[in-house]
């Protein structure tokens, strides 16, 4: 084991980010519901939380986002 020190840069940035009450959009949800959506620092996709009936997180890229409203709009016409 080097007894030199790392060389790895840390890096930090802040986060865009919205926020919604889900109150507004669905009528199953409780009062303290949301929806967060942060957008990746590298810009290539984006990081959801959904905070109704237990945490929910996911990950989408752009093109993933393009395809999920391609079916969404397929199914609800």
């Amino acid at each position: 084991m080097s007894d030199k020190k790392s060389t790895k840069k840390i890096e930090r940035y802040k986060l865009e980010t919205a926020f919604v009450s889900l109150a507004d959009y669905d009528v199953t949800t409780k009062g303290d519901d949301f929806m967060e959506m942060s957008i990746w620092h590298n810009g290539e996709g984006f990081d959801v939380i959904l905070n109704s009936n237990g945490e929910q997180r996911f990950g989408l890229t752009w093109g993933q986002y393009k395809a999920l409203k391609t079916l969404v709009k397929e199914l609800d016409g």
